[in-house]
């Protein structure tokens, strides 16, 4: 590529930076977008690099490196960031809904036009890998590889079911205290770790344990967590009770489930990983500031509000872009990174090279179903940069708070 030509696409990518920029209005909170992003990004790099399909004799199993290399858990510390999702998901949700109730809007059309921003997209997903699972099967795969494959494709859904849960009662956990959800899942843990304590008991942390960080949204859009001093003490305090609780009480180091393990920490959620999610909204609370300075770059934001605009799209394909190029490699061979056991450091060394990869894939999955997120359907188009109305001020950019 000629000086010139780099010259020319960089002026382009400023060009675009700054209109995106100057169509945000300015009482904008950059930093709510910034740290959705992050969690965003978070998930996918973290399930890329702890899920691997291995090919045993033309089958595929799905495995993963924290189950051979367990000093590899602290992978999952950083990357295991859905708490922050649902700390911003409280957050978004409790200000759109005393917004749309200060206009007048009643709760079950402002609820519906939430639950259309979440699961409109779902739709592509659900048609492709029903269509791929009954052409799988029909051209003779065997059902066990089909039955991972459609596992690992649909497993973000139980995200999005527990969100709208969440969403739909806003109502009544924007009045809530953090504490209370906490409580219950600390006496579940309590009962079903106790003798003869019944396992099933522990699903009712999927929804006590992420109304946790959720309550904590609504609290900070209460402006109950403005100070610095809240973020430190959730931080430190949550850092310290989940090394307790991983180091004397035998809660699991990984923060995301482990093939062969009795007991997971997010399948369903424990009070270690609840308090690790306490840890990780405190951080994230002390980094709204450095992300509003950040953001005001016209070049960091514009990617921050793209990522935004897409980012159901990203969450509900990162999965089919892993599987997608698994598939296609198989042409090619049993590869290192891809189909093999992730059993080691050079398995490790693989895979990071396969990110590029696996990124580009989900490139294509974004071009091809983001009109689904964008404008609920095909020949949806883009709204990263529109005219705001004075009623929905904070949409301007396009970036809708899901």
């Amino acid at each position: 590529m000629t000086d010139r030509r780099a010259g020319a696409i960089r002026r382009v990518l400023h060009a675009r930076a700054a209109r995106i920029d100057a169509a945000t209005p300015a009482g904008r909170d950059r930093a709510v977008d910034g740290l959705r992003a992050a969690a965003v990004l978070g998930v996918v790099l973290g399930h890329w690099l702890v899920t691997a399909l291995v090919s045993d004799s033309g089958t595929l199993r799905a495995a993963s490196p924290l189950q051979h290399l367990p000093a590899l858990a602290p992978v999952s510390w950083v990357f295991q960031t859905l708490a922050v999702f649902f700390l911003v998901g409280g957050h978004v949700a409790t200000r759109g809904h005393a917004a749309a109730r200060a206009r007048g809007v009643p709760y079950r059309r402002w609820l519906a036009a939430r639950l259309a921003r979440l699961f409109t997209p779902v739709a592509a997903v659900l048609t492709l890998w029903t269509g791929a699972a009954l052409a799988l099967l029909l051209s003779g795969a065997e059902f066990g590889t089909v039955r991972t494959l459609v596992k690992l494709a649909l497993s973000p859904l139980w995200f999005l079911v527990v969100f709208a849960g969440l969403t739909a009662a806003t109502p009544l956990l924007a009045r809530l205290s953090p504490l209370w959800p906490l409580a219950v899942v600390l006496h579940v843990d309590l009962l079903r770790f106790g003798p003869g304590g019944p396992s099933w008991l522990g699903w009712a942390n999927v929804a006590a344990g992420w109304a946790v960080p959720y309550t904590l949204g609504a609290a900070w859009s209460r402006g109950e967590l403005e100070g610095r001093r809240v973020g430190w003490i959730l931080l430190a305090g949550g850092a310290v009770t989940t090394t307790a609780l991983v180091a004397l009480a035998g809660y699991p180091a990984s923060m995301v489930g482990v093939p062969g393990q009795d007991v997971s920490n997010l399948d369903p959620p424990t009070l270690a990983a609840v308090t690790f999610g306490l840890g990780q909204c405190g951080l994230a609370l002390l980094l709204r500031g450095p992300l509003r300075r950040a953001l005001r770059r016209p070049l960091a934001w514009a990617a921050v509000a793209l990522l935004n605009l897409s980012a159901m799209t990203v969450f509900l394909w990162h999965q089919t872009a892993l599987m997608a190029t698994t598939a296609t490699g198989l042409l090619a061979g049993r590869l290192p990174g891809l189909h093999t056991v992730p059993d080691g450091p050079g398995w490790v060394a693989a895979r990071l090279l396969w990110l590029p990869v696996f990124a580009a894939a989900l490139a294509l999955c974004a071009a091809a179903f983001r009109s689904f997120e964008r404008g609920g359907g095909p020949g949806g188009g883009s709204r990263v940069v529109r005219a705001h109305r004075p009623a929905d001020r904070g949409a301007a950019t396009g970036v809708r708070h899901v």
